[in-house]
């Protein structure tokens, strides 16, 4: 069995990470009036009536395939979506972001690239890149490293936070355009040397695109089906599905769990991995398996999220909320069988 784990990243252990560095900065929240709890996708901080939402994220191992296939506009635009995407998870507009780009040695073609991406991805959003950082690191960076930082603002009465959350909200999965930008590691591990394909070939689930392709096929900017959505119905919580699959829906509200029954059928990507022996939890909690971002609300309002959704990308009820004091995620996989986790 294939293990996100084997090829380089041990979810785990970043969990243990993570708690070693904020259990250090806990302390630091006493300085100004911070609204989310720690953990949630996009921090608040308490300006007048309003929030200011902030959130940092990196592009990660994508960057190694847009490496093998030179071509490094689909990075900027990933970047700019990852950190957008969990800005609108407290119902925040978000406004402007700053880039940080490190190099092992300057590439004006490869720069011009990721500025044509981040510039696409600023665009779709509808921010403004109001500067950056470019620093080179020989020794340090391979080719190189691109994260960003970003900001947006909400009405306090308007945070989308998790706490109206109950057993009985519907879950709304927004589909995905593929892999995003998560769980790359294990992904190259599976094509390129447990399959021994080449970024050329074609997916064997889909031919009618190639591998590279299918890898590289950018990050959902999910900004403007969402700022629609928050302008005509009550959201009780938001979910950029990304790093940790569907285990993302378990940072909204504690005392809650969530039962996905009615997933689309995945990505031919997706199918294809775990036809290589990855079993199906390690693709539950690795990958989207098909669904970028989640919406959840009362039944009552279903309907009509979907009607607004559906102007953007492909929207359906996948699941339900329940009472669940451990908070448990279950999932049935589109093997059929049921997952928790």
């Amino acid at each position: 069995m294939v293990t996100y784990s084997e090829s380089g990243v041990d979810i785990d252990l970043e969990e243990v990470t993570v708690r070693a560095l904020t259990q250090k900065l806990k302390e630091t929240l006493q300085f100004q009036d911070v609204i989310t709890e720690s953990g949630h996708f996009a921090a608040l901080v308490r300006l007048g009536n309003q929030g200011l939402a902030m959130s940092t994220d990196g592009v990660g191992s994508k960057i190694l395939v847009a490496e093998m296939m030179d071509k490094y506009d689909t990075v900027g635009i990933d970047c700019v979506a990852m950190v957008v995407n969990d800005l609108i998870c407290v119902g925040a507009r978000p406004l402007a972001m700053v880039d940080y780009l490190a190099v092992e040695k300057p590439d004006p073609e490869a720069a011009s690239q990721i500025a044509e991406g981040l510039a696409e991805g600023c665009r779709q959003a509808q921010v403004a890149m109001i500067g950056g950082e470019t620093a080179s690191l020989p020794g340090i960076v391979r080719n190189f490293d691109l994260a960003a930082t970003g900001i947006g603002l909400v009405d306090l009465e308007k945070v989308v936070a998790g706490e109206k959350i109950g057993e009985g909200d519907v879950i709304l999965g927004i589909q995905s355009s593929g892999i995003h930008s998560n769980g790359l590691s294990l992904a190259r591990r599976v094509f390129f040397q447990e399959a021994g394909l080449q970024v050329d070939d074609p997916l064997p689930t889909d031919e009618r695109v190639t591998v590279g392709e299918a890898l590289l096929e950018p990050t959902r900017i999910y900004v403007q089906a969402i700022n629609e959505l928050l302008e005509e119905v009550e959201v009780h919580g938001l979910a950029h599905i990304t790093g940790g699959g569907f285990t993302n829906l378990k940072r909204l509200k504690k005392g809650v769990g969530y039962r996905i029954n009615d997933l689309p059928s995945p990505h031919p990507l997706f199918k294809f991995i775990s036809s290589q022996g990855v079993d199906d939890e390690e693709m539950y909690r690795v990958f989207n398996m098909g669904i970028g971002f989640a919406v959840i609300l009362s039944p009552e309002n279903a309907q009509q999220a979907i009607d607004i959704l559906e102007k953007h990308y492909p929207t359906q009820i996948i699941g339900q909320v329940t009472t669940d004091p451990a908070g448990k995620v279950e999932v049935k996989s589109f093997q059929g069988g049921w997952l928790e986790l």
